[in-house]
């Protein structure tokens, strides 16, 4: 019951906050100062992917940066996909592993795509975005 003169209802904890979880997966610190170190501004379009696919992947040689990368590399694609494809929204499976889920239900594991480029460039960020933008 909402009694105004008794003050506003209490929070549910357990309500989440879509702006800001997208926010928090936007974030991809290393991605963005790996980008910065090669000239890629990342801005969230889908053509900065085609640049990030153009980087040089000098992380490879490195093991401890490699899965932090492919990390942000995922939640980099998956803020592309849900900042410019219609219905697209972040979710996260039983696991608590982010996804972005899309209109028609469909899910897609960002993360594992991240890592996939990161470690072998394929398949190419953008790639993984123009399939997802399609349906």
């Amino acid at each position: 019951m909402n009694i105004p003169f008794l003050g506003k209802r209490r929070v549910d904890p357990g309500a989440r906050d879509p702006e800001g979880i997208a926010g928090l997966l936007a974030e991809c610190e290393l991605l963005r100062s790996q980008a910065d170190r090669e000239g890629v501004r990342l801005d969230d379009s889908p053509a900065s992917l085609e640049q990030l696919d153009q980087v040089v992947p000098r992380w490879r040689d490195d093991e401890e940066i490699l899965p932090w990368l492919g990390n942000d590399a995922g939640l980099y694609l998956g803020t592309v996909i849900v900042r410019s494809v219609p219905g697209a929204a972040w979710g996260f499976r039983a696991d608590g592993q982010p996804v972005v889920r899309l209109a028609s239900g469909r899910e897609f594991d960002v993360v594992a795509s991240g890592h996939e480029w990161a470690a072998s460039g394929a398949p190419e960020l953008s790639q993984s975005y123009a399939e997802v933008a399609e349906n």
